[in-house]
């Protein structure tokens, strides 16, 4: 047996005290001896009998000013208040003689009480033996404007922490979607999967509630609560029930009951909230931790509002995480109105019913980088080039269809020396593909046992030369369309190719070069746009049937989002590299929901190889 000391301030909703409770429940279950520190405002936790509980003398914030604390009469916190609080943290401290330490949030935010939780720290390293120390963090933290702020509190973890306790699943939500996670920190990662104590829901049929709305436990819900009333008068035809969390004022709850339709129900939130979603229509609500959970566990349809007052990031992504999995539809606070709330019901009500509810949802790391970029107002350049045509054949009208259905441009990199005829007559009408020049033959000059290449160091640089130059004389001839030549670009077999090479391309009439990974310094004369999103498992042997197989999607999607990030930064257009005829149905697939989901993003412009090469004006 172990005793575990848990420390946590609530300040606006109480999702990080429910969290804190739950993991208090579940180490006493477990048989450690537990004690539960609360610093937040009084509430209600059933199921603590075993848990001792210290209430502090409580601190709370108006609206979102986490730095002005208050007490319970909403007065200024004064320097006894504090000087009390930090007083009862460490004689709670002393009783409980734990083993283990957990701060819920700090260093990651509460910074406004860093005084009581640096003198617990200190206290417990100065114990012998010295207990574990452990930050416990939700699966999105806000992130300071500061970078300052940033780099503090991963230097507190670096001196005092042992272990950071992330409260998700990295396939859904990683920490890096909000937080930028450096190596040092990543190594003190322990994912704990999401805190979810409550049973799968049999739904509660006599009461059939309709369209459920809910909005946390504070005050922070009553925009959506009133626009909803609204709402519920514009759909008379259904049933609504508007529940109000518990630490909304007894003035405003009863505001809202006068202002009901007839068709609404206003009542306090109810301990069977999750097994009356079950026997729900839909949920309408905000896209707390413990809401979110409740949606996944259900199945619902929802409708989000994620809070995002006071720079609130959040809720938002996670709200898009959902939409992104189909499992919900988003209205963004600014759009918060009874009419935009209703036009967002009709039409969840209205789609097909969502899946099935998954803890794992790939993608989810991109639409949280998305998200982010979306909400700064970024956009980022990307295109799409396919290698090896050789001639007109089922895959490349597959091919040829999904940049139609997706509305992409895709830049085709065709072989010159192996090129049919048929290949150029099949592009006659395409008129949004660019065609690129993949080196002379696609043959591998390499030695033995060093990796294929045909442009590659091992040659002379004459007879490199000489290939390009036959490249391009063969491309002119074989790749032109009416009025449409190939692009003078350079994509080099295996993306390899002799430094040396690289220099002499403009005296051989390229304009462009293009490889596989970030671009270098700039080149005169030369324009270099790179791919840098490969789906295929190049490293793993092809199946029975010779296609290629997918690569594992979350490192992919993980990976995707990383390299957008980068390209908000840098500028460099990000490239998507497929191979029409050696793909499985698997990546096939996975191009095409990658394609319609980036698209969709505000945050993307879609760019051909004919303007980013210069050739002509593009892009959207």
């Amino acid at each position: 047996m172990s005793r575990i000391l848990v420390a946590v301030t609530h300040l606006l909703g109480a999702g990080h005290l429910t969290r804190a409770a739950a993991l208090a429940r579940a180490f006493a279950g477990a048989g450690h001896a537990v004690t539960l520190v609360s610093g937040g405002m009084p509430a209600a936790l059933p199921g603590l009998d075993r848990v001792r509980r210290v209430q502090l003398p409580p601190v709370r914030i108006l609206g979102t000013a986490f730095t002005d604390l208050r007490d319970e009469a909403g007065d200024p916190v004064g320097a006894d208040r504090l000087a009390a609080r930090r007083d009862g943290l460490l004689a709670a401290l002393a009783q409980a003689q734990p083993d283990a330490v957990v701060t819920e949030l700090y260093p990651f935010g509460r910074r406004v009480l860093s005084d009581e939780f640096e003198a617990l720290i200190a206290a417990a390293r100065a114990r012998t033996p010295r207990p574990l120390i452990l930050a416990s963090i939700r699966d999105i933290l806000a992130r300071p404007g500061r970078p300052e702020r940033i780099a503090a509190s991963e230097a507190r973890i670096a001196q005092a922490y042992d272990s950071v306790l992330v409260h998700g699943d990295p396939t859904l939500l990683p920490l890096d979607a909000s937080w930028p996670v450096s190596p040092a920190l990543r190594a003190r990662l322990r994912y704990t999967g999401y805190v979810d104590e409550a049973p799968q829901a049999t739904p509660v049929p006599p009461e059939r509630a309709g369209l459920v709305v809910s909005g946390g436990s504070s005050a922070a819900g009553l925009p959506l609560q009133r626009a909803a009333l609204g709402a519920a008068a514009l759909r008379p035809d259904r049933p609504w029930r508007i529940l109000v969390g518990r630490g909304v004022p007894e003035a405003d709850f009863a505001a809202l009951r006068a202002a009901a339709p007839a068709n609404a129900v206003v009542e306090r939130a109810r301990p069977d909230f999750r097994a009356l979603l079950a026997g729900a229509d839909l949920s309408v609500s905000q896209a707390g931790y413990n809401t979110v959970l409740d949606l996944l566990a259900t199945g619902i349809r929802a409708v989000l509002v994620p809070f995002e007052a006071g720079g609130e990031t959040e809720q938002r992504l996670r709200a898009a995480t959902l939409a992104e999995g189909g499992l919900a539809r988003v209205l963004p606070e600014p759009g918060l109105t009874a009419a935009g709330l209703a036009a967002a019901v009709t039409a969840s009500l209205a789609a097909p019913a969502p899946p099935a509810p998954r803890r794992r949802l790939d993608g989810t790391p991109l639409a949280a980088a998305l998200a982010r970029l979306e909400a700064a107002g970024a956009r980022v350049t990307l295109w799409w080039r396919d290698d090896d045509a050789v001639a007109h054949t089922a895959a490349l009208d597959r091919l040829l269809a999904l940049a139609a259905a997706t509305g992409w441009p895709v830049a085709l990199a065709a072989v010159p020396a192996r090129a049919e005829p048929s290949l150029a007559e099949r592009l006659a009408e395409e008129s949004t593909v660019d065609l690129l020049v993949h080196g002379l033959a696609h043959a591998d000059h390499a030695p033995p046992g060093a990796k294929k290449a045909e442009l590659g160091p091992h040659r002379p640089l004459a007879a490199i030369e000489a290939d390009l130059a036959r490249a391009m004389d063969l491309a002119r001839a074989r790749l032109a369309r009416p009025g449409r030549p190939p692009l003078p670009v350079l994509v080099p077999p295996w993306n390899r190719i002799a430094p040396a090479a690289v220099a002499a391309l403009p005296g051989l009439g390229f304009a462009g070069v293009s490889t596989f990974g970030p671009r270098g310094p700039a080149r005169p004369g030369l324009g270099e746009i790179h791919t840098h999103i490969d789906p295929i498992a190049w490293r793993e042997p092809p199946g029975p049937d010779g296609l290629r197989r997918l690569a594992d999607p979350a490192a992919l999607l993980a990976r995707t989002a990383d390299t957008l990030r980068a390209a908000a930064e840098s500028g460099e257009p990000v490239g998507l590299l497929t191979h029409h005829l050696v793909q499985d149905e698997a990546t096939w697939a996975f191009c095409a929901a990658l394609l319609v989901r980036l698209a969709a993003s505000p945050a993307v412009r879609i760019a051909r190889a004919a303007a980013l090469f210069g050739g002509e004006p593009g892009g959207s």
